[in-house]
C-alpha cells in the first residue's frame, strides 16, 4: 500500500509549507489532484490520512482529492483517447502503443485552505 507513503510525504509538505508562513495558520482543508495512471486508490489514500493524522496538527483536516481521467494522444490518428488502464494501453483506431500520455499521472497537492482569522495559542 503505497498510500501510506505518500501521506507521509504529504504531511511532511504541508507541514514544511505551514512552518514557512509568517503566522502559523490552522489548515482546513487540503485539495489533492491524482491521476488514474498512478494507481493510487482514492479510498486507500483517505484512510491513511485520517488514521496518520490523528492526534498531529493535521488532526480533523479534511481532505479532497480531484482524480484526473488517463487522457493519451496518437500521433498516427491525431487524436486523444482515453485508454483503459490494465486492459487496453494502445489507441483504439490505429492500435499504436500509448507514448503521449496528457493526463491522469498527476499527484500534487492543488491547494491548502486555512483560518484567516486564526490566533494560535501559546
Amino acid at each position: 500500500m503505497h498510500e501510506t507513503d505518500m501521506t507521509k510525504a504529504l504531511i511532511l509538505t504541508v507541514k514544511d509549507w505551514q512552518k514557512d508562513q509568517k503566522e502559523l495558520p490552522q489548515i482546513a482543508c487540503i485539495h489533492l489532484i491524482v491521476g488514474k495512471f498512478t494507481c493510487v486508490e482514492p479510498v486507500g489514500l483517505q484512510f491513511a490520512f485520517e488514521a496518520q493524522t490523528k492526534n498531529t496538527f493535521l488532526h480533523g483536516v479534511k481532505l479532497v482529492i480531484q482524480e484526473t481521467p488517463l487522457i493519451a494522444f496518437c500521433h498516427t490518428c491525431q487524436v486523444e483517447y482515453c485508454p483503459e488502464i490494465g486492459i487496453q494501453y494502445a489507441c483504439p483506431r490505429c492500435k499504436s502503443p500509448m507514448d503521449d500520455i496528457r493526463s491522469g499521472r498527476e499527484l500534487k497537492i492543488d491547494k491548502v485552505e486555512y483560518l484567516e482569522n486564526y490566533a494560535p495559542n501559546f
